[in-house]
Parts: structure tokens; C-alpha cells; sequence
């Protein structure tokens, strides 16, 4: 295995580069950090181009090194000062992958029956975290619409938890032809919105729907709202003034997934 100690040398000022969006745009590539998103980016064949790991982490996480070896990807052992330059987090945790994107377009997502549309969503933690929350309520895929955050964003990487590896995940469509290529598909456009007069005890879920959601501090703006079949609210029962958009994203799309298994 090559050791790597000199944090200058040209293959990890490579992967480093890919911390910013246009050398992850020319190259293709980014940075997924940490067991979990390493683990996931290996189950699928072809994606991760090389592997970095402290020694510590070769022991402690050697199933996933060896994983990586068996399919034939360049491991590194990167030493502290290594890890310490490529990592994004305060306390690294040993393992850094260079995967090749995953993103695929939206005519090649066979089912839709419950689909996320991020529109304006500007904050990689909460994308993420949408992203990871669509997974685990069955959605079929995660559009993010060219107005929204890079879903290769380190802290978007981080936050989805190794789901971006999950499902299906489309980028770049301007929010317009994404919500006619979904009506195309036969689905129901619901937007969640806090100004919306239905809420979400009112409308019937027993049909493929694309929720869209917005930016957390200003909704979704009027000309999106308008491309949408209904705006509808998650209704607050208690004190609190509103919810964050992962949350509100959670509850609408388990809401949705609840009824759609029931069919």
C-alpha cells in the first residue's frame, strides 16, 4: 500500500481541489468522507476511483479497506496531516473516497410514484438531510433543481448519510421543466409552503405526488408556487412558529409513503 505524508503532493492537491464545485464539475468527481458514505459509495460497482485511510482506520474499519481492495480501488494510506488537508470535518474520521458522480437524468427513473423536488434549497445540510429522508421513506428519486445546492457539496454528502448512493438523484433541471416532466409522468404536484390554504390532514395522498420544497427562510417563490396542482401546509398544532425544512420534508413525504404502501 503507498503511504502518502507530504499533504502537497500532487494526488492529494487532486482530490483536494474537489472541494470546490468547478473542479468537481470539470473532473466529474467528488469527496464522500467518513465510513458510512465510503461503505455505501462501494456497493455500487465503478464509482469510487481510490480510497484514502489513516492506519488507524485501515484497523478499525477493515472491512470496508478490504472491500475496496477486492473491487480493484487504489488504496492510500494517507498519514494524519494527509487526512487533516483533504478532510471537510473538524474530527476526521480516517476515510476519504474520490467517487465518480453518481446523478442520472429524469427520463431514466423507471418508477415514480413518490418523488422529491428541491427548488431553491440553498443549505447543504438541510439537502442532505432531504435527501437522506426521501431514502428512507421509499422515495423513488431526489431532483435538484438547478436554483439548489451542489448535491456533491461535501456537508450535502455528509448529511445524506451514504442515501445519495441510494436512489435515483437528478440535478440541474430548471424547476419548471422538472415539474412538467413529472405531470408528463402522471403525478401530482403538491408544493409545501407555509402559505398554502390546504393542509396536509385536507389533501388525498392516494396518488403519485412530487412534493416540492423550498428555501427554509422564504418559501418557495410565487412562479413555482404556481406550477404546482395545490400548496398545502404541515399544520402546526402546538406554539411553534413553523418547522425547518427537513422536518416539514419528513412529515410530507412519510405522509405521502404511509398511503402510497397501503395501495
Amino acid at each position: 500500500m503507498t503511504e502518502l505524508t507530504n499533504p502537497k503532493s500532487p494526488r492529494v492537491k487532486a482530490a483536494r481541489r474537489l472541494t470546490k464545485r468547478a473542479f468537481r464539475d470539470r473532473d466529474r468527481a467528488f469527496l464522500a468522507e467518513g465510513p458510512q458514505a465510503v461503505r455505501e459509495a462501494l456497493a455500487l460497482p465503478g464509482v469510487t476511483v481510490e480510497l484514502f485511510a489513516t492506519a488507524e482506520a485501515e484497523t478499525r474499519h477493515a472491512d470496508i479497506v478490504g472491500a475496496a481492495v477486492s473491487a480493484g480501488v487504489p488504496v492510500f494510506r494517507a498519514s494524519g496531516e494527509v487526512m487533516a488537508e483533504l478532510a471537510q470535518t473538524v474530527t476526521p474520521q480516517g476515510l476519504m473516497a474520490v467517487c465518480k458522480f453518481v446523478h442520472v437524468p429524469l427520463s431514466s427513473v423507471e418508477e415514480t410514484r413518490l418523488v422529491a423536488v428541491l427548488a431553491h434549497v440553498r443549505d447543504p445540510g438541510n439537502a442532505g438531510t432531504v435527501l437522506r429522508t426521501a431514502d428512507a421513506a421509499g422515495a423513488d428519486a431526489v431532483v435538484f433543481t438547478d436554483a439548489s445546492v451542489d448535491p456533491y457539496n461535501g456537508k450535502c454528502v455528509r448529511a445524506s448519510a451514504g442515501s445519495l448512493f441510494h436512489l435515483p438523484v437528478v440535478t440541474g433541471l430548471p424547476v419548471d421543466k422538472a415539474v412538467a416532466e413529472l405531470k408528463d409522468r402522471g403525478l401530482r404536484i403538491l408544493a409545501a409552503d407555509g402559505t398554502g390554504t390546504a393542509t396536509l390532514d385536507d389533501v388525498d395522498l392516494a396518488a403519485p405526488t412530487a412534493w416540492v420544497f423550498g428555501n427554509e427562510a422564504w418559501g418557495l417563490p410565487p412562479e413555482v408556487l404556481a406550477l404546482a396542482d395545490e400548496v398545502v401546509r404541515v399544520p402546526i398544532y402546538g406554539r411553534a412558529e413553523s418547522l425547518n425544512l427537513a422536518t416539514a420534508a419528513a412529515v410530507c413525504l412519510y405522509a405521502s409513503a404511509r398511503v402510497l404502501r397501503q395501495i
